[in-house]
């Protein structure tokens, strides 16, 4: 039986389909346990954020910067959304991120012993109300989000 693995993925950064060497997404939520006189009494929802990085090999990297200097800089390329996709047999999984901004943190890593490929770190945050969806479940009730659009 065939399972998803990294290989398995297709990744879309807005329109752009790329490869990513690795790549993580993160989800901090602090929904917390409510107490009353020291003893748990249910829950309050908390804040949420998303992050994460991706790390690409230069010819990849080159598709970045080429939508960076459409966009004049990489500071000006706007949010996008970002669909991470594996099917494996009949195993599948897509992850949609919204409103990906993109940072560039580890420009350039050099060994000079070789025998590897060359690769640059983007970070990003996930700035967009619709958050992030899980094979089309939203994290965030329609509630929380009422009004923020």
């Amino acid at each position: 039986m065939s399972r998803i693995g990294g290989k398995n993925f297709d990744v879309n950064l807005g329109d752009l389909l790329v490869h990513v060497e690795s790549c993580t997404l993160d989800i901090t939520d602090n929904t917390a346990v409510a107490q009353s006189g020291g003893v748990p009494n249910g829950h309050v929802d908390g804040d949420v954020a998303a992050s994460g990085e991706m790390e690409f090999d230069t010819s990849n990297f080159n598709l970045l910067i080429e939508a960076a200097r459409t966009a004049g800089s990489f500071r000006e390329l706007e949010p996008f959304d970002s669909v991470f996709f594996a099917k494996a047999g009949e195993e599948e999984l897509r992850i949609e991120a919204f409103g990906c901004k993109l940072k560039v943190s580890s420009l350039l890593s050099i060994d000079p012993k070789g025998g590897e490929k060359s690769k640059h770190k983007v970070p990003f945050d996930v700035t967009s109300p619709d958050f992030i969806r899980i094979n089309g479940v939203p994290y965030l009730a329609a509630k929380e989000i009422e009004g923020l659009r």
